[in-house]
C-alpha cells in the first residue's frame, strides 16, 4: 500500500499547490534494494522531467502503455509487465526501498518493457505525461484515510479524475481497486459523476477483478478472512 500525494484545484480544475500526504520518503534500503538502485536505474529508471517524455523514445518501440501509481514494492507491476510483453509499463512510487525491490525484482525477472520514477505521481502525471498517451492508469490500494475528517486527503478526487482521463486515450481505462469498502463507494461517487468516462461495470458499480491485475498475497489471505477487494474501471469515451 502507498501514500500518493493530493492536490487542490481551483473551480476552473487549475492545479494550485500540493498537500503533501507524504513526505518523499528515502527509508532504509537493503543491500540488495541499494545495488538494484545502482545497478538497473540506468536502463529502468526514469529521472522526473517537467516537460512530456516521449514513450516510443523511452522504450523504443510503438507500444500501449500502462501507469501505475504507487506501485509499493513492486511485486505486482513486475508481474504484470511480465506477463504482457506486448504492453509497456511505467510505475510511479515515493518509498525509496519499494523503487529498489521493484527494479530487484524486474532485473530477476528479465522484463525490459518496465521504467519506473522515483518522485511525486502529481507532477509526473501532471508534466511528464502526454496528453492522451495511456491506455490504462492504475491505482491499487491507495492510502485510504480511513479517519472522516481525513477523507479529503484521498487521492480520487474531482479533479484528478479529471487529470488521469486527459491522459488516457479514447478507450483507455482508469482501474482503481481497494480493500476499504467505503473508500470503494466514493471512489465510485467520484467516477460516476466525473465527466468522460463509461463505467465498464455491467451492473453499475464494481468489477470482478480482471486477469491483468495479479492476486497479492496480502489479498489472498483477505479472502481468507472474508476480506473483500473491490474492483472499478471506467474507460475514456
Amino acid at each position: 500500500m502507498s501514500d500518493v500525494t493530493t492536490a487542490e484545484f481551483n473551480e476552473e480544475g487549475k492545479y494550485l499547490r500540493k498537500v503533501r500526504s507524504f513526505v518523499l520518503r528515502e527509508g532504509r534500503l537493503t543491500k540488495g534494494q541499494a545495488t538494484a538502485l545502482e545497478q538497473q536505474w540506468p536502463a529502468m529508471g526514469l529521472d522526473y522531467t517537467p516537460e512530456p517524455i516521449d514513450l516510443v523514445e523511452v522504450f523504443g518501440r510503438e507500444a500501449d502503455t500502462v501507469l501505475e501509481i504507487g506501485f509499493g514494492m513492486g511485486a505486482s507491476l513486475v508481474e504484470m509487465a511480465k506477463a504482457a510483453p506486448e504492453l509497456n509499463f511505467i510505475g510511479i512510487e515515493v518509498h525509496k526501498p519499494g523503487v529498489g525491490s521493484c527494479l530487484s525484482v524486474a532485473a530477476e525477472a528479465g522484463v525490459t518493457n518496465l521504467r519506473v520514477y522515483h518522485h511525486d505521481a502529481l507532477e509526473v502525471l501532471g508534466n511528464s505525461i502526454a496528453e492522451a498517451s495511456l491506455a490504462r492508469v492504475q491505482l491499487f490500494f491507495p492510502d485510504p484515510w480511513h479517519k472522516k475528517r481525513h477523507h479529503k486527503r484521498r487521492i480520487v478526487q474531482a479533479p484528478f479524475a479529471e487529470l488521469i482521463r486527459s491522459k488516457l486515450k479514447v478507450g483507455g481505462v482508469f482501474h482503481l481497486a481497494t480493500d476499504w469498502e467505503n473508500y470503494s463507494e466514493h471512489m465510485l461517487e467520484v467516477m460516476k459523476s466525473a465527466p468522460g468516462y463509461k463505467n465498464q461495470s455491467a451492473t453499475g458499480d464494481v468489477v470482478e477483478r480482471p486477469e491483468h491485475r495479479p492476486l497479492t498475497k496480502f489479498e489472498a489471505r483477505g479472502h481468507r478472512l472474508g476480506h473483500g477487494v473491490w474492483d472499478l474501471m471506467f474507460e475514456r469515451v
